[in-house]
């Protein structure tokens, strides 16, 4: 299957099993551990001949997420988590420790914002927030004791398109690994991996899971980083459990259906919002040829009411997340950049008129009449 086309692998990613009865459906092994014949059946898990002893060690279920999002993003190893937090930390974990130092995007998710400035500090890690717009500023941040660069392949939650050849390049003329968050765009638009980055995570509970049912992570890339990087999911107790894998691999099956139509309704909802001049839209542009993504964020201004507007999305939920079937709308500044620095969102520009989008699969013209009537009740 390794040579089939990306929409062929979303389908066929599993495993077969090796069962008298085989289920079309790949079974869930709700179990926390594996049994065994006798001791030396036992010792062979440990000498390599068996894959399974402990779910928290690995599951058929966990093992067929992180090996799917593995092969397309055309990576050797992957591993899955109990969300994309844990993947973020088990990723920098494999690759840096006490007295090491990383350079990160400043323009990052709240909740990795968090993770980098504070949580790493506890462990005795340095990390330096810089402008990825301007790559010199990186040059100018590197240390002797650097050993990661972080970044988003499309920001969250103002779209800018990394330039991953770049950072990549500057990485390996100093020796540094890089690590992509990788969520937004998703391998359906972008595969960092093939770029040269070596490590690449998701927030499955998006677009891989894509149902809004599932909170998971994936880790791949770099075969020995990721088998570091299973060491901790292993040692921290951040695996993903047997039933959400199944969740989140029943959810990739569908991603590259679901993200054709929401990347297209994404793409029809900024042409229209573009109009209105009393609204700046952020959607980025030559992500991939096969569109830019499935989220639009908008800056509302001063001419619009904002809580009117949020009252008026008629069927549009307000959500603290994102990536379902369903249209939804979040609101950064009160969730997930609420403990970012004020200094630092005035820079970004993430105000308190910015709202993100998440387009679903919905028609594109419903949609588009949801957001037009909603500005029009709330122009003040």
């Amino acid at each position: 299957m390794d040579n089939f086309h990306f929409d062929t692998q979303t389908v066929h990613f599993q495993k077969k099993m090796d069962d008298r009865n085989v289920s079309k459906s790949k079974p869930i092994y709700q179990t926390s551990a594996f049994s065994f014949n006798d001791l030396d059946d036992m010792e062979d898990f440990f000498r390599g001949k068996k894959e399974f002893l402990y779910t928290r060690y690995s599951n058929p279920n966990s093992e067929d997420l992180g090996e799917g999002v593995a092969k397309l993003e055309g990576a050797p190893k992957g591993v899955a988590t109990s969300s994309g937090m844990s993947a973020i930390l088990a990723g920098i974990l494999a690759v840096v420790e006490n007295g090491d130092h990383i350079i990160a995007s400043e323009d990052l998710y709240g909740g990795t914002y968090q993770l980098l400035a504070n949580e790493l500090r506890t462990f005795g890690i340095e990390v330096s927030f810089v402008s990825f717009e301007d790559h010199t500023f990186i040059k100018s941040a590197l240390k002797p004791n650097t050993k990661l660069i972080y970044s988003e392949s499309v920001t969250n939650p103002l779209l800018r398109v990394e330039n991953i050849s770049e950072i990549v390049r500057l990485a390996k003329a100093n020796n540094l690994v890089t690590m992509i968050d990788n969520t937004f765009a998703t391998p359906y638009l972008l595969q960092p991996y093939k770029l040269g980055v070596d490590l690449v995570v998701h927030s499955a509970t998006k677009y891989i899971g894509g149902h809004s049912d599932v909170t998971a992570g994936v880790l791949v890339g770099n075969e020995s980083l990721v088998t570091k990087a299973k060491a901790k999911v292993i040692n921290l107790g951040s695996n993903l459990s047997p039933f959400e894998s199944w969740l989140a691999c029943r959810g990739l099956k569908t991603l590259s259906v679901r993200m054709e139509r929401q990347v297209r309704n994404a793409q029809a909802l900024a042409n229209t919002l573009r109009k209105n001049p009393s609204i700046n839209v952020y959607y980025p542009e030559a992500v991939s040829e096969k569109g830019n993504g499935a989220i639009v964020s908008i800056d509302l201004g001063d001419k619009i009411d904002l809580h009117q507007f949020f009252k008026s999305l008629s069927w549009i939920k307000i959500v603290p997340t994102l990536a379902g079937v369903e249209t939804t709308v979040t609101y950064p500044l009160g969730t997930s950049h609420r403990s970012v620095p004020d200094e630092t969102r005035k820079k970004l520009g993430i105000t308190k008129g910015l709202v993100r989008i998440s387009l679903g699969i919905e028609d594109a013209n419903d949609i588009t009449m949801a957001f037009e009537k909603a500005i029009e009740g709330s122009t003040i």
